[in-house]
């Protein structure tokens, strides 16, 4: 990460996902007041594609910034301390950040507020720079942002106008944050990737599936499930006799599994005798081609179970029977 430059603002900000076949480095901070328990905690976190990599927590033991995959480990102790150092300025940064805009928005000294910053770079796949962002929000809304090709920054609400002003008075932050999203962020995602290249270059295909259910007013819900995958990026569409149904499908965030995968799925409803009509496309840079996967009703549970049953009867009514002719044989 880059030295620390001064900032003013932030709010709740989304991880951008990189494109297909593209790669990002991306750094997200969260300042937290915490009034009557002394400075704001401070986190940052650390991201190579959809990969966590390093972290910090002022309220953690260590009071370092720590690897969170196992390609890090090779780093030097001066990266360590060097970015420890810089994410510690940071904290004391934010703390005055946090006060400022408790002005700005004429808010009491007792309430929890948070200030965030999320900035970073993506590459094309052929590794030349393909965009940047830098944006803040404050207390779960957005709030700033800088355009690094007028070097401009974007009030997204009033109260930040007094932001805007002050960090374009100062022509020098955007330069200097503008040239670390084009030059330096792309230099340190060339070298994570081939760090990292095992882990971060492969492609996992999903496994899918549909599940069916059938809601309180008797019109029925098909679930398209994917996981197992990895990178994050994916495509799941439902289709009505081959026509896409984007406005009446239901999605979830592609969201972590846990293994170091992702998983991810799209939901439609229709009346129960237009099920055979509708069809889940997945598409995913680990599949050769898409995935078409059709709802096949699965045999009624308890019809099996009675199968079961009945098979154990079977066998049990047969050895009784064999039983009493051996017995009547002596």
């Amino acid at each position: 990460m880059e030295p620390y430059v001064h900032l003013l603002l932030l709010g709740i900000l989304v991880l951008r996902k990189a494109s297909a076949g593209s790669h990002s480095l991306k750094y997200f901070d969260t300042a937290i007041s915490l009034p009557g328990l002394g400075d704001p905690q401070f986190m940052t976190v650390g991201y190579v594609d959809d990969q966590q990599f390093v972290s910090f927590d002022s309220c953690s033991a260590s009071q370092k910034m720590e690897p969170r995959a196992p390609w890090m480990a090779n780093m030097d102790q001066d990266y360590w301390e060097r970015n420890t150092r810089n994410t510690k300025i940071d904290a004391q940064f934010y703390r005055v950040d946090l006060e400022t805009l408790r002005g700005y928005f004429n808010q009491s000294e007792e309430g929890v507020h948070t200030l965030q910053r999320l900035f970073g770079c993506e590459v094309s796949p052929d590794g030349s720079f393909k965009r940047s962002f830098y944006q803040y929000g404050y207390d779960g809304h957005d709030y700033l942002a800088l355009d690094t090709e007028t070097l401009t920054w974007t009030a997204i609400e009033p109260s930040a106008l007094n932001s805007k002003r002050k960090l374009e008075a100062e022509r020098r932050i955007a330069e200097r944050q503008t040239a670390y999203l084009k030059k330096t962020c792309v230099q340190w995602l060339h070298k994570y990737l081939e760090m990292g290249k095992d882990a971060l270059l492969r492609t996992d295909p999903p496994s899918a599936q549909i599940i069916c259910r059938t809601d309180l007013d008797g019109g029925v819900i098909l679930r398209c499930q994917a996981q197992d995958f990895y990178p994050a990026m994916i495509s799941l569409t439902w289709l009505r006799d081959g026509e896409e149904q984007l406005q009446d499908t239901e999605f979830i965030e592609t969201r972590p599994g846990g293994d170091g995968t992702f998983q991810k799925w799209a939901a439609v409803r229709m009346a129960s005798g237009e099920v055979d009509k509708y069809t889940c496309r997945v598409q995913h840079v680990g599949l050769p081609e898409p995935l078409t996967l059709k709802w096949e009703p699965q045999p009624s549970s308890i019809w099996i179970i009675v199968g079961i049953i009945a098979v154990f009867l079977t066998v049990l009514i047969a050895g009784a029977v064999i039983w009493r002719k051996k017995n009547s044989d002596l």
